[in-house]
């Protein structure tokens, strides 16, 4: 198989990130991102070395969430692979439609994709499989969540039940925000119909874990693990946002030798068997966002495709070829790829990315802000566009998350001088980032 066709379903820092991946690939011979942002379009690139992606890519007008007009746009072009970056057209099925269409799709179907769309059904099936989490409850009535809040004597998270673009959240501190939680997520309606449900969790204490991994309905292949940053501010202080930042590596964490076997034993095995179990076998990326706790890792919650920013970091550590993996886990007849003595080959380097956003995200935001300083970025840095547009040639904001700074070295606090060193070239009106992120793990690690 040679020349193949690409089309990565997205348009933010993720896709960005997928879309280079791929176009680094050798059997791939064109990259289209759907419908893209600013930084998903270049030439082919036959002497591309180091960091650079050989393969062309093309932005395609089409929203990730039209899944006719992408299902046509993939037949009409003959695409032999489509990867699936956010939540929503999973949820909508477009698995499910391009399967059925006999087309080349790497994601999980709607069924499975529950485990995300609904985390009131992630909790019941967590519980049913004995998987650990925190203790929970699950309501449509404000006055029933008041008394369990109340009732429950510990601190508590509240969640909107569907998706709310990662900010559906609420970490509490006492009641009183609790209270406040609920009222702004039930009957002020902040998230829309994701809060028609809202799941009450207790609030977990430890260090949080994202472990990612491939699956092809029996079995997970992980991915290095990685850390990301969800409030706003430095020092994990204001609101819940899709993600300011995050590091991965494979010096990143000081665990314990058998914690990955015990996530693999006791959290993504038992999901996998109970998800066949059900008849629908997970298959594509499962993220496992996890608390390590003094009672062990439990499960925060399940993301049903690739992190953002998780893979910003992760697949730049990526030493195999990510479209071989890719049809590895749809076809599952080349397990020599992925399931042989070396499986899927990932470089000894940690990997940082700063999220760089725009003023007073994740409230209202002004789009249209220009960009400059792109350029002047070192070539050892990557700058993954999140939330970008071009407008009159000039790249400009079109989203909250605006740009991921993203830099590899061969210890973390170099990775992290790196990616800072690149943030310090660009600029727009009110740009806003944390600068703290892995700050506090190369003290926790000596530097390595």
């Amino acid at each position: 198989m040679s020349g193949l066709k690409v089309l990565v379903v997205g348009g933010g820092g993720r896709e960005h990130a997928l879309a280079w991946a791929l176009a680094r690939s050798p059997r791939v011979e064109q990259v289209f991102v759907a419908p893209g942002n600013a930084g998903t379009e270049w030439p082919e690139n036959a002497h591309a070395t180091r960091l650079q992606p050989r393969a062309p890519s093309q932005n395609v007008p089409i929203h990730a969430e039209d899944i006719p007009a992408l299902l046509r746009f993939a037949q009409n072009e003959q695409i032999d692979l489509t990867v699936v970056g956010p939540e929503v057209p999973l949820s909508m099925g477009i698995v499910d439609d391009f399967q059925g269409a006999g087309l080349r799709i790497f994601g999980p179907t709607r069924a499975v994709a529950q485990l995300e769309s609904s985390k009131a059904f992630a909790k019941a099936f967590m519980k049913q499989h004995g998987i650990p989490t925190a203790e929970y409850g699950a309501f449509t009535d404000f006055e029933a969540a008041r008394t369990f809040v109340h009732d429950f004597g510990k601190p508590v998270v509240i969640k909107a039940d569907g998706l709310a673009a990662g900010k559906g959240v609420i970490v509490c501190d006492d009641t009183a925000q609790a209270e406040d939680a609920l009222r702004r997520i039930m009957l002020d309606q902040e998230f829309g119909a994701a809060g028609d449900t809202v799941v009450v969790e207790e609030r977990l204490d430890g260090e949080e874990l994202s472990v990612l991994a491939f699956c092809d309905g029996e079995k997970a292949v992980t991915m290095p693990a990685a850390r990301d940053y969800k409030r706003v501010f430095d020092n994990d202080e204001g609101p819940n946002t899709g993600g300011m930042g995050a590091y991965s590596g494979y010096d990143t964490f000081d665990s314990s030798s058998d914690l990955p076997k015990t996530i693999m034993d006791t959290i993504l095995d038992p999901t996998l068997k109970g998800m066949k179990s059900r008849g629908t076998p997970y298959s594509g990326v499962l993220y496992a966002g996890l608390m390590l706790t003094m009672d062990g890792a439990k499960v925060l919650e399940f993301n049903c495709r690739f992190g953002d920013p998780e893979t910003q970091v992760i697949l730049p550590l990526m030493g195999s070829d990510i479209e071989s993996v890719f049809t590895t886990f749809i076809d599952r007849d080349e397990y020599d790829i992925v399931y042989s003595e070396q499986g899927i080959f990932w470089k000894r380097k940690a990997c940082v990315t700063i999220v760089l956003t725009s003023p007073d995200y994740p409230g209202d935001y002004p789009k249209g802000l220009p960009i400059t300083g792109l350029v002047d970025v070192p070539d050892d840095v990557i700058v993954f566009h999140a939330g970008t547009a071009k407008q009159d040639g000039q790249v400009v904001t079109n989203g909250g998350r605006v740009l991921n700074v993203t830099a590899m070295g061969s210890t973390l606090e170099e990775a992290v001088s790196r990616a800072y060193a690149g943030v310090e070239k660009i600029h727009f009106e009110g740009m806003h980032y944390r600068r703290d992120i892995g700050r506090k793990a190369v003290g926790q690690h000596g530097g390595r």
